[in-house]
C-alpha cells in the first residue's frame, strides 16, 4: 500500500488553515431554527388573509359557530356580487386607484426634490425648515381635520376626490426619508462634477440624483401608495357614499343593525386584491433596489 507523505513546509511560508465542512450539527441546527422562525411568522401573516377568504365564502350564520368551519365554502362568488350589489366596489376601487397613485406620484417627486435640497445643497434657514418640517410630524393629524375641511368647503372640494389628493401631495416622513437616504448614497463628488460641467440644480436632480435615488423611491413609494389605499380618516369625513374610495365603500357595508360578515369580508377581499397584485409584481423589484442601493460603488 502506497502512502503519500506531504512535503516539509518551508520555513517562512504560511500553513492554510483546514477548511471546516459545511453544514454539520451546529450548522444544521442553526439551519432548521431559521426556517421555523421563518415559518411561523409566514403563517402569522398569512392565516388572517386566509381566514378572510373562509369568512368570505360562508354564511354568517356558520362563522358564529363555535369552532368556527376553516375551510373555504361555495358562497364565495355569490357574496362578492352581493357587496358589488349593495356598494359600488367597482367606482370605489377605481378611486382609490386615481387617489393612490397620483399621491405616490406627486410624493416621490416632492419629498426626493426636497430630500435632494436639505441633504446636499446650500442655502439660508436651511436647518429651521427641516427642522419645522419634522415638527410637523409630531402635530396629531386629527387636530387639523376642522380647519382643512373649511378649507376644502370653501374651495368647493368637499365632497370630491381632489379633498383627498392636495392634503397628502408631500408628507415630512417622505422628506427625511429621501434626505437621510442621500445623504449616504450620492457622492458630493458627482454633484460638483455635474457643476463643472455646467449643469443647473435641475439637471443635476434629473441626470444624476434620480438614478441614484430609485432604490429609495420605490419603497417610499410602496409605503405611499400602501398608506394611501388603506386611509380611512380623512376620506371617511370629507367623502359620501356616491363618490367613495374602498374604504368608504367597505366601511358603508358594515353599517346596519346587524352588520352581514360574510359581505364586509368579501368586499375586503375585492379591495384588498389590487394591493396584494401591486405587491406581488413590485415586491421582488422593491427587494432588488435595496440590495442594489446598499452597495455602494
Amino acid at each position: 500500500m502506497t502512502t503519500i507523505t506531504r512535503p516539509p513546509a518551508v520555513p517562512g511560508t504560511p500553513v492554510a488553515a483546514p477548511r471546516r465542512r459545511r453544514g454539520g450539527a451546529g450548522g444544521n441546527s442553526a439551519g432548521w431554527l431559521s426556517y421555523a422562525i421563518l415559518g411561523v411568522t409566514a403563517f402569522l401573516f398569512i392565516a388572517p388573509f386566509y381566514y378572510m377568504i373562509v369568512a368570505a365564502s360562508r354564511p354568517m350564520s356558520e362563522m358564529v359557530q363555535s369552532p368556527p368551519p376553516l375551510t373555504p365554502g361555495p358562497n364565495l362568488w355569490a357574496n362578492i356580487q352581493t357587496a358589488l350589489d349593495q356598494q359600488n366596489i367597482a367606482l370605489a376601487i377605481t378611486n382609490s386607484v386615481i387617489v393612490s397613485g397620483t399621491v405616490t406620484v406627486a410624493t416621490l417627486l416632492f419629498c426626493t426634490l426636497a430630500g435632494f435640497a436639505f441633504a446636499k445643497l446650500r442655502f439660508r434657514g436651511k436647518k429651521l425648515l427641516f427642522t419645522v418640517t419634522i415638527g410637523t410630524m409630531m402635530i396629531p393629524p386629527t387636530l387639523g381635520v376642522v380647519p382643512l375641511y373649511m378649507v376644502m368647503a370653501e374651495l368647493d372640494l368637499a365632497g370630491r376626490l381632489p379633498s383627498v389628493i392636495l392634503p397628502t401631495l408631500v408628507t415630512a416622513f417622505g422628506v427625511f426619508f429621501m434626505r437621510q437616504y442621500l445623504m449616504q448614497s450620492l457622492p458630493d463628488e458627482l454633484i460638483e462634477a455635474a457643476r463643472v460641467d455646467g449643469a443647473t440644480s435641475l439637471r443635476t436632480f434629473w441626470s444624476v440624483v434620480l438614478p441614484i435615488a430609485r432604490p429609495g423611491m420605490a419603497v417610499l413609494g410602496m409605503l405611499t401608495f400602501m398608506t394611501a389605499w388603506n386611509d380611512f380618516f380623512w376620506p371617511v369625513i370629507t367623502l359620501n357614499s356616491s363618490n367613495p374610495t374602498v374604504q368608504v365603500a367597505l366601511n358603508n357595508l358594515g353599517s346596519g343593525y346587524v352588520p352581514d360578515t360574510a359581505i364586509i369580508m368579501a368586499g375586503t377581499l375585492v379591495g384588498t386584491l389590487p394591493v396584494v397584485v401591486v405587491f406581488m409584481l413590485l415586491g421582488r423589484q422593491i427587494v432588488s433596489g435595496i440590495m442594489a442601493g446598499a452597495v455602494k460603488g
